[in-house]
């Protein structure tokens, strides 16, 4: 049985998308705006549908409900999970201020470090994937109704 490189790829592919646009709201200067992660939602959104989508071409009739929800969450997780290193090492080391000036934007009397804003970031990527999943898969998914044969009989008075 051959193993499917979908999750994979295009979990490189969102990975990559997201890192690119988060690297363009740094150049306008905009990164800490929360309006603009709902960016990240579109393409997640989109990388997710191309990829289970192309899973379904790739597995034919072979394509079964469990395997397909299970290749969007592999590629959701892998997009995440590459992100969510870029992110700890962009804020750690790259631009070492990010972190006081989003938090800049938040009431809050708490100490929040690196470690919890990654946390979220990560938890936030991994609901993401889980719910566009659970929503792309009604769209992949096999009907159970049965085709019926609708015959239309005309009445004759």
């Amino acid at each position: 049985m051959k193993k499917s490189t979908t999750p994979v790829r295009y979990g490189v592919f969102i990975a990559v998308a997201l890192i690119t646009y988060f690297l363009l709201l740094s150049l306008v200067g905009v990164q800490t705006n929360p309006v603009f992660s709902l960016g990240n939602g579109f393409i997640v959104a989109i990388g997710l549908y191309k990829a289970m989508k192309h899973y379904k071409l790739e597995k034919g009739q072979a394509y079964e409900y469990q395997k397909g929800f299970m290749a969007g969450l592999f590629t959701g997780f892998n997009a995440t999970l590459i992100f969510t290193i870029f992110f700890a090492i962009y804020v750690t080391h790259i631009h070492t201020s990010f972190l006081p000036e989003m938090l800049a934007n938040w009431s809050s009397h708490y100490h929040v470090g690196v470690g919890i804003v990654v946390f979220i970031a990560a938890i936030m990527g991994f609901s993401t994937t889980f719910v566009l999943t659970l929503s792309f898969m009604q769209l992949f998914k096999e009907s159970w109704n049965i085709k019926r044969n609708r015959t239309v009989y005309s009445v004759e008075t």
